[in-house]
């Protein structure tokens, strides 16, 4: 009876531990890098795969480069070829951390700091910025957004379009993580 129990015990608090995990696979990560008076530089990736562990608020994030779209199909070409190498480094990550995350004070919106390591053409930036949570029946929405150069990933604008390209890239994220069973 007492190995029962424990067992018992064992599931309720293993399920109770596993159901604090959160995930999407269709997050959406987009960038913008235009300057006015030239076409927009703009992309949008809408299957980034997102982890967040709502009991301690790590939060992982990847999203392969060459599933960025953008409205000119050239501009889409000279992205993956020229300036991301997609064949040779093909992910972007990020590792980081929700500091101060409370899954249970997020009643409606709140935010808070995001700390963490971007990781694109294996070149490492750490990143911080705020995320605003909000609950959504049982879903969780995050929302961020944050700023990167391209020279933070050793990307080199060739000088002849250098001036069409702003040298700072401001990325969105907006992920609708669900529970995972």
């Amino acid at each position: 009876m007492k190995k029962l129990k424990l067992l018992i015990l064992f599931l309720f608090l293993s399920a109770s531990v596993f159901a604090q995990k959160y995930y999407t696979k269709t997050g959406t990560t987009e960038f913008r890098a235009s300057v006015k008076a030239f076409e927009p530089v703009a992309a949008r990736n809408n299957s980034t795969s997102a982890v967040l562990d709502s009991k301690t608020g790590n939060i992982a994030a990847l999203l392969f480069i060459n599933a960025f779209h953008f409205k000119v199909g050239l501009m889409q070409e000279h992205f993956n070829e020229n300036y991301m190498d997609a064949n040779k480094f093909p992910k972007a990550t990020f590792r980081g951390k929700i500091e101060t995350f409370n899954f249970s004070e997020i009643l409606d919106v709140k935010e808070y700091p995001i700390k963490g390591i971007l990781t694109v053409r294996d070149e490492k930036k750490e990143i911080n910025t705020t995320g605003k949570f909000t609950k959504q029946g049982d879903k969780l929405k995050l929302e961020a957004t944050f700023s990167v150069k391209p020279e933070d990933f050793n990307i080199k604008i060739p000088k002849i379009v250098s001036k069409k390209i702003a040298g700072t890239i401001h990325v969105t994220i907006d992920y609708e993580f669900i529970e995972k069973k």
